[in-house]
């Protein structure tokens, strides 16, 4: 597996340097660490997709799952007319101090139709997602007759040296209802959710997005941001968690204390026919 694994011995944090996240972080929390931490890992992604499909004035982009917004704030730097669909009022705040248009969910009206955007991005809510149809579904519904719904997951779990950390979640989980994050990775898997939805292939890349942070401390504060480690925290406790994250990531432990690991993403583009 393809790593940013360092040679000699992997260097722990001690003394000053040593700091464990507080288990069961809020969920406010969590939504900081998520804007501040882990959202910025994406970006060589959100700029790999919005240069295949000229992202400009001409474009309205949403954003389902769009967290905080930095994807947002992106598209709309490259003059887009942006919106976005979070679930979590946490995060929605957060991108409300973004000043942009992010809403629980969008219900149609005279003004404002329901498909309306000429793309519509799935950059996150994909992988571990329980029921990846209707989201792609949503996605396809909210997209302009001829425009374009991008879907993201993860690489080929060979690719990605988070693989192994990430496996913590699923070891940790019990019998919970923990989903692999690789699930959609698999050859054709993503590519059957267009059909169903009335889409249609147009494309697609791969993107590396290294996954780096200044410590330890930050990388597992981070990572549980992600929301992937939820089940296993219920189950085994956020204590226990914590620390077998931390352990799963001492050989991306830098001499200077930095963690960093290599990864891949993928994108699909999908069409909305035009009928």
């Amino acid at each position: 597996m393809a790593s940013a694994r360092t040679t000699g011995t992997a260097v722990r944090p001690t003394g000053a340097q040593a700091h464990h996240p507080q288990p069961g972080a809020t969920a406010p929390a969590r939504a900081r660490d998520w804007a501040e931490i882990q959202e910025r890992m994406l970006v060589p992604l959100y700029e790999a997709v919005y240069d295949r499909l000229e992202v400009g004035p001409a474009s309205s982009v949403l954003g389902l799952g769009c967290r905080s917004g930095l994807a947002l704030l992106l598209a709309a730097g490259r003059g887009a007319q942006v919106a976005g669909q979070e679930p979590r009022e946490e995060l929605r705040e957060l991108a409300h101090g973004r000043r942009l248009r992010v809403c629980a969910g969008f219900r149609p009206t005279a003004a404002v139709p329901r498909s309306a955007h000429s793309l519509v991005t799935v950059f996150d809510q994909l992988p571990g997602a329980a029921a990846p149809g209707p989201v792609v579904a949503e996605a396809a519904r909210l997209a302009l007759p001829g425009g374009h719904v991008v879907l993201a997951v993860w690489g080929p779990p060979e690719r990605c040296a988070s693989a192994p950390v990430l496996d913590v979640a699923r070891r940790m989980a019990g019998r919970t209802t923990a989903r692999d994050p690789f699930e959609l990775s698999a050859p054709g898997a993503l590519e059957d959710l267009l059909a169903p939805a009335g889409l249609r292939p147009a494309g697609g890349g791969r993107v590396a997005c290294p996954f780096a942070y200044a410590d330890i401390d930050s990388a597992v504060r981070g990572l549980l941001s992600t929301g992937l480690f939820d089940s296993a925290e219920e189950f085994s406790g956020a204590s226990l968690v914590a620390k077998e994250l931390e352990e799963a990531l001492q050989p991306y432990l830098r001499p200077d204390g930095s963690v960093r690991m290599e990864n891949v993403f993928r994108y699909l583009v999908a069409e909305r026919p035009r009928r």
